[in-house]
């Protein structure tokens, strides 16, 4: 199991899985939008993972990670802002 954390294939299999259910959601009526505001902030989140795991220089973790942020506010914002 070692080599498929070192080579960061378990990530791609989360990714896979990710994609899976993206497609999953799209059938059952929600927007590729809504679809993408949730799905984003973990895409970028197991990106920075997988640069983490294959030992990538720290750009390549750090910039996911910091636009992860601002993707899962925009989610909360179109989840929540809209109650008044």
């Amino acid at each position: 199991m070692e080599w498929l954390f070192a080579s960061g294939h378990a990530v791609d299999i989360v990714l896979a899985v990710l994609a899976i259910e993206a497609i999953w959601l799209r059938t059952k009526g929600r927007s590729a939008m809504d679809i993408a505001l949730l799905m984003l902030p973990a895409v970028a989140i197991l990106l920075a993972l997988r640069a983490a795991l294959v030992g990538a220089d720290w750009p390549w973790i750090a910039v996911p990670l910091a636009l992860s942020f601002p993707v899962h506010l925009a989610d909360l914002k179109s989840r929540f802002g809209k109650r008044d």
